[in-house]
């Protein structure tokens, strides 16, 4: 999300791509060199606070489509990237607060929308986002922290060679969750970024996946250039539903009230900041 994210699905982004070589080179990479790769770019991200407008688009394999519409805020602290997510459903709105890192946590909206938020119960966290593929598991990404890491080569994802990674869970989380025995994900050598995510299940099968569609290079004049994620589907691979998170505004080098990043924050409802550039499906 780019994220991917969604964030994606964290939606991700960098500045403008890095000459060949500069993350990671061409030539044999081994297990260091590819675990100092993976290092590197668990520290990047969008270069300050940003704010994302968003829709889901829902495409299931039988049935009508659907457009949700949703927004994001993002930051980083020492942790990691930390993310406010709202997402419009016939019920009201849904507010996520998102942490990721080494220790990551979602936080939900109180169930009287004015108290402050409230963890989000581990049964909760591979459940759908108003009844889209998208679930705070995938907004959080947690699995690029996970410690039990082989790196597997180049390969070609979108055209341009990626640094491959299977990533295995921990064992209390492996416990928990026998359904999901790892995660495969591709990192794009030039515009450092997370391009595609498999999730395995029994013998490593591809259950779902990620990918992302299209970069946009956006100008921000005095602060450069810099590269967001445009749009991402999620597939289902059992069900073959999926749904498309497609990035339609953004505003970045922000600087939101810290508030805002904390589950009390929850309570408050957010308007977009001024300044949102629009963006062309």
């Amino acid at each position: 999300m780019a994220g991917v994210a969604l964030s994606l699905v964290n939606a991700s982004g960098q500045r403008a791509p890095a000459a060949p070589g500069a993350f990671g080179n061409a030539g044999r990479i081994d297990q260091a060199e590819g675990r100092r790769i993976l290092e590197e770019f668990r520290a990047k991200g969008i270069a300050g606070q940003y704010f994302l407008e968003f829709q889901l688009r829902v495409l299931p394999a039988r049935g009508p489509e659907s457009l949700i519409s949703a927004r994001m805020w993002g930051t980083r602290n020492a942790q990691g990237e930390l993310t406010r997510v709202s997402v419009d459903t016939p019920a009201g709105e849904q507010r996520l607060l998102i942490q990721n890192g080494s220790q990551p946590g979602v936080w939900n909206r109180a169930a009287d929308g004015k108290g402050p938020g409230v963890p989000l119960g581990e049964a909760a966290l591979f459940d759908p986002v108003a009844g889209t593929d998208l679930t705070p598991f995938d907004l959080q990404r947690p699995f690029l922290y996970w410690t039990d890491v082989t790196y597997q080569g180049l390969t070609r994802v979108l055209g341009r060679p990626a640094h491959t990674y299977l990533l295995r869970p921990p064992a209390v989380f492996a416990a928990k969750y026998p359904a999901l025995t790892g995660v495969r994900v591709y990192l794009d050598g030039q515009y450092e970024a997370l391009v595609k995510t498999e999730y395995l299940g029994a013998t490593d099968r591809i259950t779902k996946s990620m990918s992302v569609l299209d970069l946009k290079k956006l100008d921000l004049k005095e602060h450069g250039e810099q590269w967001i994620v445009k749009s991402v589907d999620l597939r289902n691979e059992t069900t073959r539903n999926k749904t498309r998170f497609q990035v339609t505004g953004a505003a970045l080098n922000q600087e939101f009230s810290p508030t805002l990043f904390t589950p009390a924050g929850l309570a408050d409802k957010l308007a977009a900041p001024s300044g949102v550039s629009r963006i062309d499906p």
